[in-house]
């Protein structure tokens, strides 16, 4: 049953916070194969999600892994979205959507690798359609939308997907991508997740109006969601890719989200914002959003409550357990894979390190 309740007119919205579901025909049309079962399945997608990321956080701080990126707080944002991608859509990530990459079907136990520092990427993105982590800040924009452009030239009715933070929309790489996206009406979807914080620097200062004017200005459609309502996100989601399928060109979505914990697990947040910043935000929380929803349908009960907290920790055990059984590389394995074909500079670097440890063994002999 949907409630017909009030809801913040500048973000589109279709679960309140409580977990009343909010009608808006317009976006519930764009869910209406979303019954029992598919909400469940999203609040399962949720919760391993979330406890993928506080298990890759506490490896880190036991030093298994170097660093990570938490998205505590985004879970809603990511895995709405990525539920909404076709297979054949590619999704380009930044180095922060963990969900994105487990929702497109990434093992669980690739996702720690390069953040173990045993490999130049995690997993071949084509066979999930989906990136490794991009650590230049807003490289993948323009990637998307070459690969959404060589695509459409290519005849396939594809989407793109490119995925970054609000610090990114400042960076010239995002700039670039509206702005050839607009002029070629390439059929990418710029999603940008509006965390509140650009590392230490708060949203309010760097944009004095919403973020999503700025893709206006390149004469792109831009929509505003609650980032924390995975139905919502879904239902935005999916009218920005049907446009880009369609020939329509680049749709901008802003998801309102915030990130709950650091930048990075080298980061303290308590440096540059308080608890109070904090405490809006914990009542937002999209995992227990989505649980009340299912509690007013009685579609939660106990049962249902194990059942997917134990699948949970079941992955996260395996994240565990693979992470801390990845094998050291031989340090020569980091001229691997540098270029697609062999190239004259890695070659001779190469017989220079083996020329370097040839000497090693020399010297010790």
């Amino acid at each position: 049953m949907v409630d017909n309740l009030d809801y913040p007119v500048q973000l589109i919205q279709l679960i309140q916070p409580n977990g009343a579901r909010v009608c808006r025909p317009e976006f519930d049309r764009l869910i209406t194969d979303i019954g029992p079962d598919e909400l469940l399945s999203l609040y399962r997608d949720l919760v391993v999600s979330r406890r993928i990321d506080t298990e890759a956080v506490a490896l880190q701080r036991q030093g298994e892994i170097g660093l990570w990126a938490p998205m505590l707080g985004q879970e809603a944002a990511q895995v709405g979205s990525a539920r909404a991608l076709a297979p054949d859509d590619f999704a380009f990530t930044s180095y922060r959507e963990h969900a994105v990459a487990y929702c497109r079907g990434v093992p669980p136990e690739l996702l720690t690798t390069m953040w173990r520092g045993i490999s130049h990427s995690g997993w071949d993105p084509e066979q999930f359609n989906v990136t490794n982590p991009a650590i230049v800040v807003g490289s993948q924009g323009l990637h998307a939308t070459g690969y959404a452009l060589g695509a459409h030239l290519d005849g396939a009715e594809i989407a793109t997907i490119a995925y970054f933070g609000d610090g990114a929309t400042s960076q010239g790489d995002i700039a670039e991508a509206m702005g050839f996206a607009a002029s070629f009406r390439v059929g990418v979807v710029f999603f940008c997740q509006n965390n509140q914080w650009a590392i230490s620097e708060p949203v309010s200062l760097q944009s004095r109006t919403p973020i999503s004017h700025r893709a206006i200005g390149y004469g792109i459609p831009a929509i505003r969601v609650d980032g924390n309502d995975v139905l919502a996100v879904l239902a935005v989601t999916r009218s920005a890719l049907y446009r880009a399928r369609e020939g329509s060109g680049p749709t901008f979505i802003e998801a309102i989200t915030c990130r709950m914990g650091p930048h990075t697990t080298s980061d303290d947040p308590s440096r540059y914002r308080t608890d109070t910043d904090m405490s809006e935000w914990k009542s937002r929380d999209p995992l227990e959003r989505m649980r009340l929803l299912l509690g007013r349908r009685d579609l939660l009960g106990e049962n249902e409550l194990s059942t997917i907290a134990a699948a949970a920790d079941d992955v996260a055990a395996g994240l565990r357990r693979a992470t801390i059984a990845l094998a050291d590389p031989p340090p020569s394995a980091l001229f691997d894979h540098v270029y697609a074909e062999a190239h004259p500079l890695i070659d001779a670097e190469r017989e220079e390190h083996r020329a370097y440890l040839r000497s090693l063994e020399g010297a010790s002999s």
